[in-house]
């Protein structure tokens, strides 16, 4: 229900290639700090979003999605669930195209009100994981 494969492959594949990670620091033992680097091999700009605004990989970070000069295709949060709520709608504000919280990431009102404004929006799935399952490719 929360990642149907269609919906997986057209983010992954078809909605832009500039992924703003909301939780990605320069911590290496981090999760969002790995599944950067994956989405990074597979062609995507990886902008991190964190209080600290670190560059992580090469790329200047952000304190929030908002503070971002540029269009951003998805947003991927790696918060907790009681934070992504929120997430979910500044990225609806900023006008990106899809929301994707990482593995353990849940909030079914963030998911019908992302969807409701049209954006397309994976929970409770990692991109490092699909991936490799749905055969994409790296560039």
């Amino acid at each position: 229900m929360y990642g149907d494969p269609a919906t997986i492959r057209k983010i992954l594949t078809e909605l832009g290639d500039t992924w703003a990670v909301v939780g990605l620091s320069s911590n290496e033992r981090r999760a969002a700090y790995g599944v950067a680097a994956v989405l990074r091999r597979f062609g995507k700009r990886v902008v991190p979003v964190h209080p600290k605004a670190e560059t992580v990989h090469g790329e200047r970070g952000y304190h929030s999605l908002a503070a971002i000069p540029f269009d951003v295709d998805v947003v991927d949060v790696f918060v907790n669930s009681d934070l992504a709520g929120p997430v979910a709608d500044e990225a609806a504000a900023i006008g990106a195209r899809a929301v994707w919280f990482q593995l353990g990431v849940v909030d079914e009102d963030a998911y019908a009100r992302t969807r409701a404004a049209g954006l397309d929006m994976v929970m409770d799935r990692c991109p490092a994981i699909e991936i490799p399952v749905l055969g994409v490719n790296p560039r």
